[in-house]
């Protein structure tokens, strides 16, 4: 049955059901090691479901729960998650980084995370001191 609920999440979200297009899409998303063609026929088929960590993209970008992809049926007690820190509105600049960012192609999107990750984490605990004059 996750294979049917997975199928219809796709076409909910308006994708075609192809392991192609779950393959692209799913990379697109995921930070970790990319998953094969082969895997994701195998969980558009029904033989194998995602890991929690996988099943968690999924459900992301499929806009629908882990506990709905994996078990079926409605959930009880969810746990709602705050809204996103980025739900804030972008100035242009950001908007036009954004944009140059989601045309680049996967292995340099990687690139850049690690470099914004890098950076992120390098001035996290650094004070930020007025410009001198």
């Amino acid at each position: 049955m996750f294979a049917e609920r997975l199928k219809s999440s796709m076409q909910a979200a308006g994708y075609d059901t192809r392991p192609s297009v779950l393959e692209r899409e799913f990379n697109l998303r995921y930070w970790g090691k990319p998953i094969t063609f082969q895997a994701v026929r195998r969980w558009l088929r029904g033989d194998s479901i995602p890991s929690q960590e996988k099943l968690q993209v999924l459900a992301r970008w499929l806009s629908v729960s882990p506990h709905y992809l994996r078990y079926g049926g409605a959930e009880s007690n969810v746990v709602k998650e705050p809204s996103a820190p980025w739900d804030i509105e972008q100035t242009p600049e950001e908007q036009q980084l954004l944009s140059m960012y989601r045309k680049l192609p996967l292995p340099q999107r990687k690139v850049v995370h690690e470099v914004i990750e890098t950076f992120a984490k390098a001035y996290s605990d650094a004070t930020i001191l007025p410009k001198s004059e």
